[in-house]
């Protein structure tokens, strides 16, 4: 088993500005296909191994957010020990049905752009439980990163 304190330092090397904008690129095929504007990239040893993009109106499916879908698959395609070494990198933070299923994915870190109380004043809505309480002692959570930039995503979709 590794030391969780160098998996920390590890993750602290990875290329989060790449990773986050590809999560863009995502999020932005979501809107052009008819979708709401979200992607997200799980990511190990600093490549990633899985992304996907929201697809709830595509599919009708409520399930196909980017991060619940991720976790599904990640808890499918990899062993525990393999999901705590990853990072989810997901443009906007996850809402508390995806922080849920990312609990039993386990991924060492979520690192997102825009927040759930930013993503509140987009669409006119409440804000949410906050992904850090719900992942807490599972998940470290991390952002804003790039924040403008997913910002401009949300601002350029129809709310």
């Amino acid at each position: 088993m590794s030391d969780p304190t160098s998996d920390e330092d590890d993750f602290d090397d990875f290329d989060h500005e790449a990773h986050m904008r590809r999560a863009f690129e995502l999020a932005r095929e979501a809107a052009d296909r008819g979708d709401r504007p979200f992607g997200s990239v799980l990511v190990r040893d600093d490549t990633e191994i899985m992304s996907d993009s929201n697809r709830v109106v595509t599919e009708d499916d409520v399930r196909r957010h980017p991060e619940l879908h991720l976790a599904y698959r990640a808890c499918r395609e990899l062993e525990p020990d393999e999901r705590a070494e990853t990072v989810m990198y997901t443009s906007t933070e996850p809402c508390p049905m995806c922080a849920g299923g990312m609990v039993s994915a386990g991924f060492g870190r979520v690192v997102y752009s825009v927040s759930s109380e930013e993503i509140a004043e987009f669409t006119g809505t409440e804000p949410s439980v906050r992904s850090a309480e719900i992942l807490d002692g599972v998940s470290d959570v991390v952002g804003p990163v790039l924040n403008e930039e997913g910002r401009r995503i949300h601002r350029d979709f129809d709310w």
